[in-house]
């Protein structure tokens, strides 16, 4: 049996999906932001901030973990609430507009999920195929351009719904990932609480050399 290294492997968060989604809310925000948001106001460079802080504490945390489990923790919580931050921004855009936000149960949220986006372009071209199908409305319904039955009369639907889209394709991507960073969370309080930290850890790799291991 191999001794317990000092300092295990850590790092490696490129590999994370929750890095990856937070990248992607972040490439998505900075995009969103420029195109809806006034360049000049604090929204603008609260929201973009509050995308970039879920990536980079995310990466911060995995580098930190050799050597401290509680800081990794806190990093990961940091991430964590930033998102939730940036949720809030979004929720406000559509709100104050008085855009419509895609209830849990709407089905483009899961067209969306199961689309896989990798990058902004991705998203971007998703949004535009559900605003081209007519799919801009409340419920995926059209504007008002639809029959009784909700099926869209034109291919287009108002332009307004372009901002409406974005935005709630925004949501639903920040969901995933601080869904995935409560895991995240969830497991490595598990791993704090069963091995301890970097104090415990030197404890342990000193007794094992001392008993010739």
């Amino acid at each position: 049996m191999s001794a317990e290294p000092l300092i295990p492997q850590h790092g490696g968060y490129r590999n994370l999906k929750s890095f990856q989604l937070a990248q992607l809310v972040y490439d998505v925000t900075v995009r969103f932001c420029d195109r809806y948001i006034d360049k000049r106001s604090r929204t603008h460079d609260q929201m973009v901030q509050a995308a970039r802080s879920g990536v980079q504490n995310i990466a911060e945390g995995s580098q930190a973990s050799g050597t401290s489990k509680k800081m990794e923790l806190k990093l990961t919580n940091v991430a964590r609430a930033s998102l939730e931050e940036l949720r809030l921004d979004y929720e406000d855009f559509l709100r104050q507009r008085g855009y419509e936000m895609w209830a849990r149960q709407d089905p483009r949220r899961q067209a969306l999920i199961d689309r896989r986006c990798k990058t902004a372009d991705d998203v971007a071209r998703w949004v535009k195929e559900i605003h081209d199908q007519g799919l801009g409305g409340p419920g995926g319904r059209g504007g008002p351009g639809s029959d009784e039955s909700g099926a869209a009369a034109s291919t287009q639907s108002t332009p307004s719904t372009f901002p409406e889209i974005a935005a709630n394709a925004a949501l639903v991507l920040i969901v995933v990932a601080t869904t995935l960073l409560d895991r995240q969370l969830a497991a490595q309080a598990a791993a704090f609480e069963q091995e301890g930290g970097f104090t415990e850890r030197l404890y342990r790799v000193r007794q094992d050399r001392r008993r010739g291991k």
